[in-house]
Parts: structure tokens; C-alpha cells; sequence
């Protein structure tokens, strides 16, 4: 019930011994009830339900609503029934860093999960150190693989900028162009993506002539247009906020119809908003990075049926109540996936309560080998427990009469790259 490495990739005998005692669903997907017993387990939520991130924070609720109701369906963790407590942190980094003090504090979670914008992230997660409360992030910045973090916080659920970058850029290069511009939010997460794709092209024999970083406030972006040189072959766009609609439909009457260079954009520039948008016709044929595809792919996974109906979401990635209600599709599978690994984790460590902290950390930390299945919708992964970071696959889709195709799936090894920290050698 709700309230308000490279080296990663070869699985440990202690992660195996973990992945036996979660007690895996059948390969169906299907649950079939069981009463949980004993007292609830109450789990933070840092939720981003108003600011900059409130259409995420809306679907990263439903998300872990429905996964915490099949959860507690196959009998709770450990016996015991999740009681997710929210607080909304505003995508504010002060008040997030009150947020995870509330949680942990005032309502007395075991552990806390949830955050998505890397600014708010960055804000928070000392808190959190000082506290010794696990925290479990749904980001995506590199912030926690680059050691700038603490060992109590992990990114289980998705990858990182970085991942996805290093996975991406050869097929850009390869397909798009060489010479890109970049525009980007301008904070952590914005950050990432400037500096890691400018070297990821540089590899490539490519690069990026020109860095456009704008407010992440900003609902207007006819000023910053003109600054793209005209010899650009590629933009590559990342918009986050509420301005996102705005800023492709300014982008496509800056350049008009058929002109202008190729367009290569994460998702997120167009997270919950409808491709066929009128004033977005100019995006036909222009490409899009996914991490798990909005409209369900002809090669989708067996559980992606089961995984859309339990979070309401149709085979185009919007409400089943409503068509006009886009998800944050390629985002709020995370929150998800992080709820089942922390079942996974809680269940091997015999996880009884606050003191069982630490031991639940270094659980997560002997993890590793995270198979596709119900419990992750969006594709197996690897959990790296150095550095805290689990890797995946990326898609790349293109706009085809309207709708996100997916035409391009890289590998987990695409977006491996060396470790940069040892969390498991840091003191608690």
C-alpha cells in the first residue's frame, strides 16, 4: 500500500547466492497472490511531484505503486508488506536533502529510493551519508559511478549518461555525421552529456563545433537557436522541464521543413509529451535514444505485456485511461526495477530492520547478474558493485508516420567503460 567496469560483468559466487535467495517470479510474468504477514516495511520515496520533474515524478509514482502492489501480491519482502511513504521534494536540491531527512527521521523509512534529477541527487545523497540510510537513486547523471558520492548510495535500476553515451556515439558518428551541436540543460545532467559525448565523438573521428547550455527554467528558446553554426551536420538535443514541447516545436520553425541538420535527441527532450503533437511533424525521421521503447517494439520481451498492464500504460506508451496522457516511459521503469532489487537484496541479507543497514549495502554491493524477467521489464543488467552503477542496453528509435520504430539496440558490453571508484572499500 502507498502513503503520501568492464570487470562488472562477470557475476560473483556471492552474487549468485544472492540471486537464489530472491526467489525469482516465474517466467511468465504472472503473480499468483499470497498474503503478506508481519509488520509493513516502509520505504521513502523522494518524489519529484511538483517543479521541473513533476511529469516524471507523476509516472515514477503509478510506476511504483504497481510494482509494490505485485510485490506485496507475491507475499511482501520477506513476509513482510512494502508501504511506500512519498514526500516531494520539489526537484528542489534543498529540499531534497529535508526530504531524506523526513523519510529517514520523521516516518521512519528503512531505506529511500526514487530521485531522478541529478542536481536534486547531488543535493541529497550527503544527507543521506550522514544519516547511514541506503539510498537508492533513478537517475541517470554519472554522478554516482564517478565516486562523487557515498558508499550508502546506488544506482541499481538504470544506467548512466555515460553508459549511454559510450554505447551511442559509434552509431551516430557512423549514421548521422560528424560534426554536431549540442544543446543541453544546464546542470549536472546536462553537464554529463556535453562532456562525455564530446569525447565519445572525438573518439569516433567526429566533433562537437559547438556547446549550447540553457537554463533548465527556460520556456523559450528562440534566443539560443541562432547560435547553432551552419555547418552542423548533427544536433544532438537533451531538453528536460516543462519547456520541452516548446522547444521542438521553436526548433522546427527555426529551420522549417526538410532543412536544417540531422536531429539526434534523447527522449527526454519529449518524455510524456505525443509525437504527433501537432508542430512537431518536422521530427519525421529524426532519431531518438530510448532506454526502454514507448511503443512497444515487434521484437519486445516476453513480460513487456504484463509490465505495461500493471502500470497502465497502452502499446503506445500512453494511459490506458487516457490517450492524451503520455508516460515518462523510458525513465519510470527504474523506479520498478529498484524495487525489485531491493527484495532481491533485502531477502538474501535477511534484512529485519535499521541495524541490518550496512549488511543490506554490502548485499547490494555482492550482487551482479540481473536477468531479464518481470522484475526487469526494460532488460537484463549487470550491477557493478564497486562502483554502484548497474549497466544495460540502449535503443535507438526514429520517428516513422508519427511514432517512435526502433531501429537500433546496442549491447551491455557497448556501454562499459573502467572504473572510476571503489565504494567497497570506502568506510560506512
Amino acid at each position: 500500500m502507498t502513503t503520501k567496469d568492464r570487470n562488472a560483468f562477470a557475476p560473483s559466487r556471492r552474487a549468485v547466492l544472492a540471486g537464489m535467495g530472491a526467489g525469482l517470479l516465474a517466467t511468465t510474468g504472472l503473480v499468483r497472490p499470497v498474503m503478506a504477514q508481519g509488520a509493513p516495511l516502509k520505504l521513502g520515496f523522494q518524489l519529484h511531484s511538483t517543479g521541473i520533474g513533476a511529469s516524471y515524478g507523476r509516472w515514477y509514482q503509478r510506476t511504483a505503486d504497481a510494482a509494490a502492489k505485485m510485490i506485496n501480491d507475491m507475499g511482501g519482502i520477506g513476509g513482510r508488506p512494502i508501504e511506500l511513504v512519498y514526500e516531494d521534494d520539489g526537484t528542489d536540491p534543498k529540499r531534497g536533502a529535508e526530504v531524506v531527512d523526513k523519510l529517514a527521521n520523521q516516518h521512519g523509512c528503512e531505506l529511500i529510493l526514487g530521485t531522478l534529477f541529478s542536481h536534486v541527487v547531488m543535493g541529497s545523497a550527503p544527507r543521506a551519508g550522514e544519516l547511514k540510510i541506503p539510498y537508492l537513486v533513478c537517475s541517470e547523471g554519472y554522478h554516482v559511478a564517478s565516486g562523487a558520492l557515498n558508499r550508502w548510495t546506488l544506482q541499481p535500476g538504470i544506467t548512466d549518461v555515460r553508459s549511454q553515451i559510450s554505447a551511442m556515439a559509434p552509431w551516430v558518428a557512423a549514421n548521422l555525421g560528424k560534426k554536431v551541436t549540442m544543446v543541453f540543460p544546464d546542470y549536472a545532467f546536462g553537464h554529463d552529456h556535453r562532456d562525455f559525448f564530446t569525447a565519445a565523438m572525438k573518439a569516433q573521428g567526429g566533433e562537437v563545433i559547438a556547446q549550447i547550455a540553457i537554463p533548465p527554467t527556460e520556456t523559450s528558446f528562440t534566443q539560443y537557436l541562432p547560435q547553432i553554426p551552419a555547418e552542423t551536420e548533427v544536433l544532438y538535443h537533451v531538453m528536460v522541464g516543462p519547456g520541452v514541447l516548446t522547444f521542438v516545436k521553436e526548433l522546427g520553425e527555426f529551420y522549417g521543413p526538410g532543412n536544417g541538420p540531422k536531429l539526434f535527441g534523447f527522449i527526454d527532450s519529449l518524455e510524456a509529451v505525443d509525437i504527433a503533437t501537432p508542430g512537431l511533424e518536422f521530427l519525421e525521421g529524426s532519431h531518438f535514444w530510448e532506454a526502454h521503447s514507448r511503443v512497444k517494439p515487434a521484437d519486445a520481451g516476453e513480460h513487456e505485456a504484463a509490465y505495461r498492464a500493471a502500470v497502465g500504460v497502452d502499446d503506445n506508451g500512453a494511459s490506458v485511461a487516457d490517450a492524451t496522457d503520455v508516460s515518462t516511459y523510458s525513465h519510470m521503469f527504474s523506479t520498478w526495477e529498484t524495487l525489485f532489487f531491493i527484495k532481491q537484496a533485502m531477502e538474501a541479507a535477511a534484512y529485519t530492520g535499521p541495524a541490518d543497514r550496512q549488511k543490506l549495502v554490502e548485499t547490494m554491493e555482492g550482487i551482479s547478474d540481473l536477468p531479464y524477467g518481470i522484475e526487469r521489464p526494460q532488460g537484463a543488467k549487470m550491477f557493478n558493485g564497486k562502483t554502484h552503477q548497474v549497466f544495460g542496453t540502449q535503443s535507438i528509435s526514429q520517428v516513422q508516420g508519427g511514432k517512435l520504430v526502433k531501429v537500433h539496440q546496442t549491447s551491455m558490453e557497448d556501454g562499459a567503460y573502467d572504473d572510476a571508484v571503489d565504494y567497497t572499500a570506502m568506510s560506512f
